[in-house]
């Protein structure tokens, strides 16, 4: 499988959003019921014109693709929390089940923040999801929190990195 990275386009808002719900309901469809993604389903063309007016401000996710299409996409930046360790922040590193294992995470996580200090949230069970993280020097730090009410008060968990060497 050869993987290729991208910046997003809001030409394809669209499809990063169904890559974005099929990665929900393959990590977290242990954890959701059913309503939970029917519910994404119905707000999905309101959650692609957002992300298309997110790219055209500059908030673009990279995407990684091979010839079967998209398979991950993942986006990092400054951090968006008062509290936050650290001043780089990954906000979201989703991949297909069938790309697991490809590499597709790792050069998306390489994209999205590079080696530096930076920190993000992580389901506190989601085993696979640490597992890739502390691979990457990602230490849990302690902090946690509970997901909104529509996400079910899912806890989380915060994984903190210093800089990576090169």
């Amino acid at each position: 499988m050869t993987i290729k990275l991208r910046p997003a386009t809001s030409d394809d808002a669209e499809a990063v959003m169904r890559l974005h719900l099929q990665c929900h309901e393959e990590a977290y469809g242990r954890h959701l019921p059913p309503s939970f993604f029917a519910m994404r389903r119905e707000t999905l063309p309101g959650r692609v014109e957002n992300l298309r007016r997110g790219i055209e401000a500059g908030h673009i996710p990279m995407l990684a693709y091979d010839g079967g299409g998209l398979l991950g996409l993942a986006a990092g930046g400054p951090a968006q929390h008062a509290d936050a360790p650290v001043p780089v922040e990954l906000y979201m590193l989703y991949i297909l089940q069938r790309a697991y294992g490809s590499g597709a995470g790792q050069l998306l996580l390489d994209a999205a923040i590079g080696r530096e200090a930076a920190f993000l949230w992580v389901l506190a069970d989601n085993p696979r999801a640490q597992a890739f993280y502390a691979k990457n020097g990602f230490a849990l730090d302690g902090a946690s929190d509970v997901l909104g009410d529509d996400w079910h008060n899912l806890p989380e968990v915060r994984m903190v990195r210093a800089g990576v060497a090169p």
